[in-house]
C-alpha cells in the first residue's frame, strides 16, 4: 500500500483539513440518503493508501471540485481503477499538472517512495519520447483558475530557472535539489493552476518546463534515478505543451545522458535519434553537437566503431556552426571544449588513446565552469595514465580535488573515485599525494 499523493496534493492545495473533509464527505452522504460518520482519522487511512469503500470516493470529488471550482475525478484522487497509473497520453493536461504538482510535494516531504523508486525501463520509458514526438498535440493550454498570470511571473520563472542552473554547476545536485524543489511547490504550481490565456500558458509552460528540467538534472546528480527520470518525462510534457520543438530536444538530450549513465546504450542511439527528427531545424547547433557526441559516445560502448567515427565528425561538424548569442539559455551548458571532451570519453572507449589525449588536452584548454572543469580534468587524468604518462595524470588529478572542493554531487564523486582507484591500481610514483587529496575531498559526507 502506497500513500496517496495526489488526495495529498488536492487537499493542499483545496485547504481543507483532514477532520474538514470527513466532515463534508458525511455532510454529501447524508444529501444521498447515506448515513457516514467520517473522522479526521478516517482521511488520514486515505492519505496511507486505503481505499474508501462505496461511494465515499465519488463524494470525496464533489466535495473538493466544490471547494476548488472546477470538475475533480477520480484520477485526480489518486482512486481511479486500483493498481493502474493513467497513461500520460490519456491524461488531460489539468490532470498531468495535479500529477506533477503532487509529484513536487512528495519530493518536498522526502517520501522514501519518491525518493527510493529506481528508474523505469522499457516501454514506460520510451513512450513519453514517443508521445512528445508524435500527435495530438495540445490545442489549446489556457486555464481558467483564481489568479491570473503575468509576464512578470514568467519572467521569474526563468531567472530562477538561470539562478539554480548556476547554483548547481557551482555547488552541485545535492545541495541544490532541495531548493530547487522548494521553489517548485512554493511559485509554480500556483502558477501553473493559475487563469492564463493559450498563449500566456504556452510561455508558462515553457518556463515550468526549463525549471523541472533542472530539478530532474539536480535529483541525477543526487543518484536519485527513478525520480530524475519523472521529472524529465515531466519536463518533456511541459515542452509539447509549450509548443517549443527545441525545448524538448534539449529535455531528450538530459534522457540521453541518463541512459548512457545507466548503460542503456541502445536506447541513448534512438533517443538522440528521435530527437533530431523530431525537432529538425528547431535544433540548435549546439544542442545537435552534444546530442551526436553523446550518440557517438553509445555506439562505442557498443563496439560500433564506424558509426561512432561518424557521429563525431557530424558533432564536430555542428559544433563549428555554434554561434554565441544565438542559443536559448537551455544550450548553454555547450560551452568549447565539451564536445572535445565527450568525443575524448567515446575514443578511450574505441582505445584511439593518442586521438582521445588530443581532444581532452582540447577540453581542458578551454575555460569551463566549474563542474565542467572537474570532469574534462578527470577525463585527461584517465587517459593520460592509460597512455603511461604517470606525472601528467598525477598533476591532473591533483588539479581536479582542488577544483572538485565545494561541490556535493555524486557524479563528481563516481569521477573522483574512478580515478582515485586509477591512479593506485598502476602503482606510479607519486599517485599516493593525487589519492590523499581526493580521500579528502570524499571524507566529507553529502
Amino acid at each position: 500500500m502506497q500513500p496517496n499523493t495526489l488526495l495529498d496534493a488536492i487537499l493542499d492545495e483545496a485547504g481543507i483539513s483532514h477532520a474538514g473533509l470527513a466532515a463534508h464527505v458525511n455532510q454529501e452522504g447524508r444529501a444521498r440518503g447515506l448515513a457516514l460518520r467520517y473522522e479526521h482519522t478516517a482521511v488520514a487511512r486515505w492519505l496511507k493508501g486505503q481505499r474508501p469503500r462505496g461511494q465515499v470516493p465519488d463524494l470525496i470529488c464533489e466535495v473538493l471540485a466544490g471547494r476548488l471550482h472546477r470538475t475533480v475525478t477520480l484520477d485526480d484522487i489518486g482512486l481511479g481503477v486500483p493498481g493502474e497509473q493513467p497513461a500520460a497520453h490519456t491524461t488531460s493536461l489539468s490532470g498531468f499538472v495535479e500529477r506533477a504538482t503532487a509529484l513536487w510535494r512528495s519530493d518536498e516531504q522526502q517520501r522514501p517512495h519518491i525518493l527510493g523508486a529506481p528508474a523505469v525501463t522499457g516501454t514506460p520509458a520510451v513512450m513519453p519520447v514517443w508521445e512528445w514526438e508524435n500527435p495530438p498535440e495540445d490545442v489549446d493550454v489556457s486555464r481558467g483558475g483564481r489568479h491570473r498570470v503575468t509576464p512578470g511571473d514568467i519572467e521569474m520563472l526563468r531567472a530562477a530557472r538561470a539562478h539554480y542552473e548556476q547554483m548547481y554547476r557551482k555547488a552541485g545536485g545535492v545541495a541544490t535539489r532541495s531548493r530547487i524543489v522548494g521553489f517548485l511547490n512554493a511559485e509554480a504550481a500556483p502558477l501553473l493552476r493559475g487563469r492564463y490565456t493559450d498563449a500566456t500558458g504556452r510561455q508558462l509552460h515553457r518556463a515550468t518546463g526549463g525549471l523541472v528540467a533542472v530539478a530532474g538534472i539536480c535529483a541525477y546528480d543526487s543518484d536519485a534515478h527513478g525520480l530524475a527520470q519523472r521529472y524529465f518525462h515531466q519536463a518533456l510534457r511541459l515542452a509539447k505543451a509549450s509548443g517549443d520543438r527545441g525545448l524538448g530536444a534539449y529535455v531528450i538530450a538530459l534522457l540521453v545522458n541518463q541512459a548512457l549513465f545507466m548503460r542503456e546504450f541502445r536506447q541513448a542511439v534512438a533517443f538522440a535519434e528521435a530527437a533530431l527528427r523530431a525537432a529538425g531545424k528547431h535544433i540548435t547547433p549546439a544542442l545537435a553537437s552534444d546530442l551526436y557526441a553523446m550518440q557517438a559516445k553509445a555506439y562505442a560502448h557498443l563496439g560500433d566503431g564506424t558509426s561512432a567515427l561518424s557521429c563525431i565528425r557530424r558533432a564536430e561538424q555542428a559544433a563549428e556552426r555554434i554561434r554565441r548569442g544565438y542559443e536559448p539559455d537551455e544550450t548553454g551548458y555547450v560551452q568549447p571544449g565539451l564536445v572535445n571532451v565527450q568525443v575524448a570519453e567515446a575514443l578511450l572507449s574505441l582505445g584511439e588513446l593518442a586521438a582521445a589525449g588530443e581532444h581532452a588536452a582540447a577540453a581542458v584548454d578551454n575555460p569551463a565552469h566549474d563542474r565542467g572543469r572537474v570532469h574534462r580534468l578527470a577525463m585527461l587524468s584517465t587517459i593520460e595514465l592509460r597512455r603511461g604518462n604517470a606525472d601528467k595524470a598525477v598533476a591532473t588529478a591533483v588539479q581536479m580535488a582542488e577544483q572538485a572542493r565545494g561541490m556535493e554531487s555524486q557524479r563528481l564523486r563516481d569521477r573522483l573515485r574512478a580515478v582515485r582507484e586509477h591512479l593506485v591500481r598502476s602503482g606510479c610514483a607519486g599517485t599516493g599525494e593525487a589519492a590523499e587529496l581526493i580521500d579528502g575531498a570524499l571524507r566529507v559526507p553529502l
